[in-house]
């Protein structure tokens, strides 16, 4: 008796072991989180979004670039379809991520890695392939279940924060808060210009198609954006492989 309860103390010590990490790990993210989290909230709001919906695509898509990027479609008026789309181009990494995460995580049994998978961001990918070892110990998916869990929730908590600010400040200073859409994207993109000055040249590609297609070809705007990300995503294959094989 004495040695059951002696096992299941060793197990709950290193599940609450497991969790405390995972969760000092996470807390970097979660202070990035909350700022763009608060900013998407403010421009989500200002795009006709409630606060219930703002916060519920938070919930259940939980990709930044995606978010902002749909907000801005909203704002202009583009269909569902077209969202839908343009979302799934850009997101598109996600699929090689998860197969790399569950290459890493071999150790884990399949029923968590299907479900951590869902939790797979940029930055909880990153730190993820960082802490490997985690996946062998006992108890190691608490690891990353409150690795992910704390970026999820500091991302809904900082969305819905947004939402209320967006509420009471004024119209002025919120429609000024749109530069952190091109801000965020510019950050995004300029330090992968520094090591590689093609991928630049891809986001240019993007730019003009989406300029051709908008104000040429008179598309709507969310199909410009649609057919800008995937011409440019196809034209970085072909650029950037060239450049690996030489």
């Amino acid at each position: 008796m004495n040695e059951k309860v002696s096992v299941t103390s060793e197990k709950s010590s290193q599940t609450a072991k497991m969790i405390k990490r995972g969760i000092t790990v996470g807390f970097p993210i979660m202070l990035g989180y909350l700022p763009i989290a608060i900013t998407y909230g403010v421009l989500a709001k200002q795009s006709g979004l409630s606060l219930f919906e703002l916060t519920m695509m938070s919930v259940f898509v939980f990709a930044g670039a995606s978010q902002f990027m749909g907000a801005n479609m909203i704002a202009v008026g583009a269909g569902a379809s077209e969202i839908i789309i343009a979302t799934f181009v850009l997101n598109f990494r996600h699929f090689v991520m998860s197969l790399s995460f569950m290459n890493r995580l071999r150790a884990v049994a399949p029923k968590w890695r299907a479900s951590l998978s869902l939790g797979l961001t940029d930055e909880t990918f990153a730190v993820s392939s960082l802490h490997t070892k985690e996946a062998e110990e006992e108890k190691g998916a608490y690891f990353y279940l409150s690795l992910f869990l704390t970026a999820y929730l500091s991302w809904i908590v900082g969305s819905f924060l947004g939402g209320v600010l967006g509420e009471v400040i004024p119209e002025k200073l919120s429609q000024s808060m749109g530069i952190a859409l091109y801000a965020m994207f510019i950050g995004l993109l300029v330090p992968s210009v520094k090591k590689e000055l093609k991928v630049g040249l891809v986001a240019i590609i993007a730019m003009l198609i989406h300029v051709l297609c908008s104000y040429v070809l008179h598309m709507s705007s969310g199909w410009a954006i649609v057919f800008g990300t995937i011409v440019g995503g196809f034209s970085g294959v072909f650029l950037l492989e060239e450049d690996e094989q030489s």
